[in-house]
């Protein structure tokens, strides 16, 4: 059996999903496009359900109402489950009665019914279930509630009594069954209707009897027939809402005293800083900053230990360095992160399920509309924050071409997860107290890079009209400690597996070029140094293109900025073993004696700024080639962004200096 989950952006639809499946539960892409496919199994059954993209209407503007369209219509589907907001009824039933008009069997999960109540209102399923003519069941996701008497209507769906109300007007109606008596297809009443409207995917049914009947009928309600047929449907929509829905009328809500303070005209701006800058004092300072010592002090002594059995078992010298020097110390360093990255994750999370990102995305628009782009591209950026690669994805559902691609190139600059390793360690050292004010300032840095850079894009290469961004704003909620837990898991796990595998075989990679010299001798540390190695030898030909940021010819960082291609993760991983074979380094810390020793404040923030700003990892600028649609494109894009990166970092340097950094 196959099941649709179809509702509008907003609703709970993946929360009802996780919900019904649980773990049992995969994510791909979609055949051809890059808009993630969840597919899971209920559980107790083995009823297959796929999450499809949040849309309003199967009328398709965007990709992810193509990409829902194509699948209920094409796709053998036994049953839709239409997941809608009880607090936005009128909305939420547009796509109700076109999913209706499918042969498919439908189901009503009728969610938000706590929200519903606390708002006062009251909904009589009864009386809905029947002017609809289809089941409902009330639930709510956020608390759990109901869910077991959705799976059990799901479970007797055959016993469901397909239903199609008549909504139109008698002459529209009429049409409509005329055209379906000519039709041999699967869908008919919806093709019907999509061939008044005159949709382009069903143009070629259309006869010129049917163009004869299109034109009477907008002559007679002198009006465009596609907008005639949205018209009738909200009336109907009205008059089934009408009959079912009581409210009672309050002068305020919740929502609207919140409103007026985190979207006040002059304390939104201050407000959105001070979230932020909390969020990375927690994740990058004192409490995140905390754990970052416990962590390196149980790898050392893992560290001390492992090397003990490897001898005791007579291995090498060389390899002996290679499972501690090279592993232990490459994929360590990134790990010891991970506590500060699911604080960071615990806090944008609580912040996305709140409703609190989805308000800054929509007050921030009028300040990114002056610089060529729209609200819409706060979605990705607000998706980078975690991963650059979805995120540059995410800039798909942007409809206008030029602010897609502004929105891809720029993307990349929003300090990613796999950036935090590298903010962490440089700000907790040489900021200390101040690495939460340090970190966030990079946040905001970020900020004012992007829309600099849209300057520039709109002025020389994206000419353009800024597009409009139309958002609808969900109702504050209450996070729930699972559907948290998940999210935060999830994306450390992430960050984990990357470590057990890229950061893995490229710490490898990094040790076998700094152990050996292009004739291939090991180097023992005592006839030869690191310095003799190739990639010593390496990254003092390209150490001349980073001095003007650093104040020093220092192929030790050289090398692990460029590493920073692969993944950005891989920056400190690199340095950790650089200072770990280099014979003058003896402390914990990379940056206390040896290769690293050179860095001052205005270095260490120029570094940390080349490497925030410069081409993203590999995964990204892979997504970015298929999404900006040529090589050519994906080339200017990392061009664009490895020059800024360079000429921000140098006047960081330079400004630094002067200040005394």
């Amino acid at each position: 059996m196959k099941i649709a989950l179809v509702g509008n952006q907003n609703s709970g639809k993946t929360t009802l999903f996780n919900l019904l499946t649980g773990n049992n539960q995969k994510i791909g892409n979609w055949p051809g496009v890059t808009i993630e496919k969840k597919v899971g199994i209920i559980k107790g059954t083995n009823y297959e359900i796929v999450d499809l993209p949040g849309i309003y209407s199967l009328s398709p503007y965007t990709f992810e109402e193509e990409v829902s369209r194509k699948f209920v219509f094409e796709e053998e589907v036994d049953l839709i489950i239409n997941i809608v907001d009880a607090t936005s009824l009128e909305r939420s039933l547009y796509l109700t009665t076109q999913l209706q008009e499918l042969d498919s069997k439908v189901i009503i999960a009728l969610n938000m019914t706590d929200i519903m109540e606390k708002k006062g209102v009251s909904i009589d399923v009864d009386e809905l279930e029947k002017d609809l003519g289809i089941p409902i069941v009330p639930i709510s996701a956020l608390e759990g509630s109901g869910i077991d008497k959705l799976v059990k209507k799901i479970k007797h769906y055959k016993d469901i009594e397909k239903k199609q109300n008549k909504i139109y007007e008698k002459d529209v109606e009429e049409e409509i069954e005329r055209i379906i008596s000519i039709l041999n297809t699967n869908h008919k009443r919806f093709i019907a209707v999509k061939i008044l409207e005159s949709d382009q995917r069903f143009i070629s049914f259309q006869t010129e009897d049917i163009k004869k009947s299109i034109e009477c009928l907008e002559t007679n309600y002198e009006v465009d027939l596609e907008q005639l047929i949205a018209n009738q449907r909200y009336n109907y929509i009205v008059s089934v809402k009408i009959k079912s829905v009581r409210e009672k009328i309050f002068k305020d809500t919740l929502n609207d005293k919140l409103d007026r303070v985190f979207l006040h005209k002059y304390f939104a701006i201050p407000i959105f800083v001070l979230i932020m800058f909390t969020v990375y004092f927690l994740s990058v300072g004192v409490i995140g900053g905390a754990t970052v010592d416990l962590i390196a002090g149980l790898f050392e002594k893992f560290s001390i230990w492992f090397e003990q059995v490897l001898i005791s078992l007579n291995a090498s010298d060389w390899a002996v360095s290679l499972v501690i020097d090279g592993i232990v110390v490459g994929v360590s360093a990134v790990l010891g992160f991970v506590p500060q990255l699911v604080i960071l994750f615990l806090c944008i999370s609580l912040l996305e399920t709140t409703g609190y990102m989805s308000r800054i995305a929509f007050f921030l628009d009028r300040i990114f509309s002056k610089f060529g782009l729209s609200g819409k591209s706060l979605i990705p950026f607000i998706v980078g924050s975690g991963c650059s690669v979805p995120a540059v994805m995410t800039a798909r559902t942007i409809e206008n071409e030029k602010e897609k691609q502004m929105t891809i190139i720029l993307t990349p600059f929003v300090p990613c997860s796999a950036k935090l390793p590298i903010i962490a360690l440089f700000s907790g050292y040489f900021f200390d107290q101040y690495a939460g004010l340090v970190s966030a300032s990079l946040y905001f840095l970020a900020i004012v890079v992007i829309l600099f850079s849209a300057i520039l894009m709109k002025k020389f290469v994206y000419k353009q009209k800024v597009s409009t961004f139309i958002s609808e704003l969900p109702e504050y909620k209450k996070p729930k400690a699972s559907y948290v837990a998940r999210d935060v898991w999830e994306k450390a796990w992430e960050f984990i597996r990357r470590a057990g595998t890229i950061i893995l075989l490229c710490s490898i990679i990094v040790w076998v070029l700094l152990s050996f010299t292009w004739s291939f001798r090991y180097i023992d540390g005592v006839n030869l140094s690191i310095e003799d190695s190739i990639l010593a030898s390496i990254g003092k030909i390209l150490a001349y293109a980073f001095y003007p940021l650093l104040g020093e010819l220092n192929w030790g960082a050289t090398v692990s900025a460029i590493q920073g291609l692969v993944a950005k993760e891989q920056v400190i991983s690199s340095m950790n073993i650089i200072a770990g074979l280099d014979a003058t380094s003896v402390s914990a810390s990379v940056f206390e004696t040896g290769m690293f020793s050179f860095f001052s404040k205005a270095s260490a923030y120029a570094f940390i700024t080349f490497n925030l700003f410069s081409a993203p990892c590999i995964a990204t600028i892979a997504a970015m080639r298929k999404e900006l649609g040529s090589t050519k494109k994906m080339l200017y894009a990392i061009s664009f962004q490895t020059t800024m990166a360079w000429i921000i970092s140098v006047l960081v340097f330079g400004i630094g200096t002067l200040l005394g950094g």
